[in-house]
C-alpha cells in the first residue's frame, strides 16, 4: 500500500505551506505567546502552529482513506479531531480555564469509547490481570485518553521537543501497522509525522512558531488512539508479533506519559490543580542545569529512541516487569538530575560564601557563575 506514504507526502507538503502564512496572520493579528516568568522563551512567538498540523494532518487523513477499509470508527475520529481543533484553537487565542479544557477532553474520551469502542479492555497479565470488565474498561480507558492528551501538550515547553517525541511515537505506530496491514492507523501514523516533519522547519530552536494547545492536544489525540489500539492488537498480529502489548505502549510513550503522572503527582501533593503551571518537568530540570533548546531535544529524543528499543528487548521478561522497570529506570534518572541540581547549588554557595568581602558573584541565566571585583568608591 504505497498510498500510505503519499499521505505523509502530502501532510508534509500541506503544513510546509500553510506554516508560514500562519505566521505571517499570527504577526499582523498580534496573536502571541507572551514570555512569562514560567516560560522560557524571551520574545513573542506566534503560538498557533497546531493550526497548520491539523490542516496538513485531516487533509490528507481524508483524501487518503480510501486506502483503508472504512469501519464504524473512522467518522467518530474525525469528530474527535475537529473538537479538539476547535477548543485547541479558543485556549490558544483566548485562553480557556483548566475546568473548560478537561471537560473538552472528557467529551473526546467519550465519543471515542462509546462511538469508536475504542476500549482498553486486557491487561495482558499486568499483575496478574488479564481480561478486564466495563466497570473498569472505561474509567481505564478514559483515563490513558486525557493523560497522553495532556502528556503532549505538558512537554511543549522548550523548541522542537514535543513535536520530536511526538514524530519518533506516530513513526513507530504506523511502521507496526502497515507491517500489519492495518491500513487505517498506518495511515493516521505516516499522516501525523508527516505533519510534524513540516513542522519543525519551523519549531527547531531558534523557534518561529509553537505548535499551541491545538497541535500538542491534537498529537496526544493521535497518540492516545494509536497506543490503545496497539495494546489491542499487537499480540495477534501476524508479523511481528508484539507480546506484553501493554508494556511496548507505555514504553513508546514513557518519557512524556511519566514525567506528566510525575508532575501531576508533585501538583497534587502540593494540594493544587494538576492542571496548574510549573516548572518542575524534565525539560525544566535539563534547562536548570543549562542545557539548551537544541541540546534537550537531542537528549529527550535519543532517550525516547533507547527506552522502545530497550522494552522491546525486555518483552520476554512479562508486561509487570517490564513496566516496573521502566518505572525504576525512569525515576532514577530523574533523582539522578535532582541530587546533581542540588550539587551544583551547593557549589555556587560556597564559592559565594568564600567570596572576598571586595567581590560579587553573578549567576548566569545558563547556570554558570563568575566572580568580579568590586570597583573602588
Amino acid at each position: 500500500m504505497e498510498k500510505i506514504f503519499i499521505g505523509g507526502i502530502l501532510a508534509f507538503v500541506i503544513t510546509l505551506l500553510a506554516i508560514p502564512a500562519i505566521i505571517q496572520i499570527a504577526k499582523m493579528k498580534k496573536l502571541y505567546d507572551v514570555p512569562d516568568d514560567r516560560k522560557v522563551h524571551a520574545s513573542p512567538i506566534p503560538s498557533l502552529g497546531g493550526v497548520g498540523i491539523f490542516a496538513g494532518f485531516l487533509i490528507a487523513f481524508l483524501l487518503l482513506s480510501d486506502v483503508a477499509p472504512r469501519g464504524h470508527s473512522f467518522p467518530y475520529y474525525i469528530a474527535a479531531f475537529v473538537v479538539v481543533f476547535f477548543f485547541g484553537v479558543k485556549d490558544d487565542i483566548l485562553v480557556i480555564t483548566p475546568l473548560k479544557k478537561f471537560l473538552g477532553q472528557l467529551a473526546v474520551a467519550i465519543i471515542l469509547m462509546y462511538k469508536s469502542k475504542l476500549l482498553i479492555d486486557d491487561m495482558h497479565g499486568f499483575l496478574n490481570i488479564g481480561i478486564i470488565p466495563p466497570v473498569f474498561s472505561y474509567p481505564l480507558t478514559m483515563f490513558t485518553i486525557i493523560v497522553v492528551m495532556n502528556s503532549f501538550n505538558l512537554i511543549d515547553g522548550v523548541d522542537g521537543l514535543a513535536a520530536s517525541i511526538g514524530l519518533i511515537t506516530c513513526t513507530i505506530f504506523s511502521i507496526f501497522f502497515y507491517l500489519n496491514n492495518d491500513w487505517l492507523y498506518a495511515l493516521m501514523g505516516i499522516c501525523m509525522s508527516g505533519a510534524l516533519v513540516a513542522f519543525l522547519r519551523f519549531n527547531l530552536s531558534p523557534a518561529k512558531i509553537f505548535m499551541g494547545d491545538t497541535g500538542a492536544m491534537l498529537l496526544g489525540l493521535v497518540n492516545a488512539i494509536l497506543v490503545i489500539h496497539f495494546i489491542k492488537t499487537a499480540e495477534g498480529s501476524h508479523i511481528l508479533p508484539v507480546f506484553a502489548a501493554p508494556a511496548m505502549g507505555f514504553g513508546i510513550l514513557l518519557l512524556p506519559l511519566l514525567d506528566t503522572l510525575r508532575v501531576f503527582a508533585i501538583r497534587i501533593f502540593h494540594k493544587r490543580s494538576p492542571f496548574s503551571a510549573d516548572r518542575n518537568h524534565l525539560h525544566h530540570l535539563l534547562l536548570d542545569r543549562g542545557y539548551s533548546h537544541k541540546k534537550i531535544t537531542i537528549c529527550l529524543s535519543v532517550s525516547a529512541i533507547l527506552f522502545i528499543i530497550l522494552s522491546y528487548f525486555a518483552l520476554p521478561m512479562g508486561t509487570t516487569k517490564v513496566i516496573m522497570a521502566q518505572i525504576f529506570v525512569f525515576f532514577t534518572a530523574i533523582l539522578l538530575l535532582h541530587l546533581d541540581k542540588i550539587r551544583q547549588q551547593k557549589n555556587k554557595q560556597l564559592l559565594i560564601n568564600e567570596a572576598e568581602p571586595n567581590t560579587y558573584v553573578t549567576i548566569n541565566t545558563n547556570n554558570t557563575t563568575s566572580v568580579a571585583a568590586v570597583a573602588e568608591k
